[in-house]
């Protein structure tokens, strides 16, 4: 029996590092579908589950993550649109310094009796006690349509749709009409000089065949809109979210007392 403890000439124990082969076949088949789980991975590259997740962690650096909910995934063509209309809009800013104070913005929303303030509802808990639940309030059944149109100035023209009143492209044509009445009354010298632009969203009842008839017979300059684009829409990013935002958690049994406070709401944001 060998009685020495040397240890024998040998190549040494076994290498734990990756070949580039595993690793190029696991980057070729998670490149060929996002979607895939570790374990698909180890049915098309032939490896065990701790080294394809090895290699996806350590040598490509990877990790799996949940998806996030947008409100609309855009096209190539849109996202190009974009970016056009954009660059259109910051060079008339800057050929014209009166640009910005000549534009009209205008949107429409619901404005509820009842919205539920948006509270914290993550809470410390011990390891036996029971999961905590809350209930999922809604909106109420009272609510009303606001329309309001504002420039840098303030508000041009504000009203509640009537109730039962559809908002299509006839309705919308109307409100035009009442648009133009609150400029001859509230910015005088804007009718007169007629350099005024009307900016909106790409709803259907802006976009109709009526609305654009509306427009072109009363010769009103329309500013281009991206579809999908509420981050450049005012009322998007600015007013709605900073009114409903104040009115949260207040409750309001009719109509006429959605629209008092509303337009007090209102008056303090533009």
């Amino acid at each position: 029996m060998d009685e020495h403890v040397d240890k024998d000439e040998h190549s040494g124990p076994p290498s734990t590092s990756t070949p580039p082969e595993s690793i190029a076949k696991v980057r070729e088949a998670i490149l060929a579908d996002h979607r895939q789980t570790i374990h698909d991975v180890c049915e098309i590259v032939g490896l065990s589950y701790g080294t394809t997740q090895r290699i996806l962690a350590d040598n490509l650096n990877m990790r799996c993550i949940s998806a996030r909910f947008v409100p609309r995934l855009l096209s190539d063509n849109q996202k190009a649109l974009c970016v056009s209309v954009c660059r259109e809009l910051k060079q008339q800013a800057r050929d014209n310094p009166n640009f910005i104070s000549n534009i009209v913005t205008g949107d429409e929303t619901w404005v509820y009796g009842y919205d539920p303030a948006t509270k914290q509802s993550s809470q410390w808990k011990l390891p036996n006690s029971p999961q905590p639940k809350k209930a999922c309030q809604v909106c109420s059944n009272v609510k009303s349509i606001l329309i309001i149109f504002f420039n840098i100035q303030g508000t041009v023209y504000k009203e509640f749709v009537p109730p039962g009143q559809i908002v299509n492209g006839n309705f919308h044509c109307e409100v035009l009409k009442w648009l133009r009445e609150g400029i001859w009354r509230k910015r005088p010298d804007k009718w007169k000089k007629n350099n005024w632009f009307l900016h909106q969203d790409n709803a259907p009842a802006h976009t109709s065949f009526a609305v654009r008839q509306f427009l072109t017979s009363k010769n009103i300059t329309v500013i281009p809109h991206p579809p999908y684009s509420p981050d450049l829409a005012p009322c998007e990013f600015f007013l709605f979210p900073n009114m409903k935002l104040q009115l949260k958690g207040r409750h309001f049994d009719t109509t006429e007392e959605i629209h008092a406070d509303t337009q007090e709401v209102i008056d303090t944001n533009i």
